[in-house]
């Protein structure tokens, strides 16, 4: 197997059991946990797009020019439903409360849960979002770089 093929496959595995070391709290205790997709989906951009910014070099998007323009693009839909799904949790806490969520657990676990469900969404959401952006950038950067001085 090919080195770049071989380490994505290795940060693959790194997030998958990353995400299931975040979730498994949620899931042992709230089996009907509603915003494990968005969740899942948070730590598996957050992680992979942090990783694209540092390690750009290393991927398989490294010197495909046109495939980092169609990415730049798909991003701005992507950043909008992040945002919107982070928009929809907070909403969600102020008009259900917190009983929506946490309401099977008993009562002194409920709020411990909530702040671990709160704060993990909000680290992930938001790096989530901030990295996408940045990523977005640094593929236009790295774009620019390539055409002109050979380098990633």
């Amino acid at each position: 197997m090919e080195k770049k093929a071989q380490l994505e496959l290795y940060f693959w595995l790194f997030t998958a059991v990353l995400a299931a070391g975040v979730l498994l709290p949620i899931l042992t205790r709230l089996p009907d946990y509603p915003f494990l997709f968005v969740n899942i989906i948070y730590i598996i951009v957050a992680v992979t797009m942090t990783r694209y910014i540092f390690l750009l070099e290393h991927t398989f998007l490294a010197y495909r020019q046109r495939l980092k323009v169609v990415v730049f693009f798909l991003f701005i839909p992507l950043v909008f439903y992040l945002i919107q799904e982070l928009n929809y949790f907070q909403t969600f806490l102020d008009e259900e409360g917190q009983e929506a969520i946490v309401g099977r657990l008993p009562f002194d676990q409920r709020g411990s849960m909530l702040t671990y469900i709160r704060s993990e969404i909000i680290l992930f959401g938001v790096a989530a979002v901030i990295s996408t952006i940045v990523l977005g950038f640094r593929l236009l950067i790295s774009v620019w770089r390539l055409r002109n001085r050979g380098k990633v």
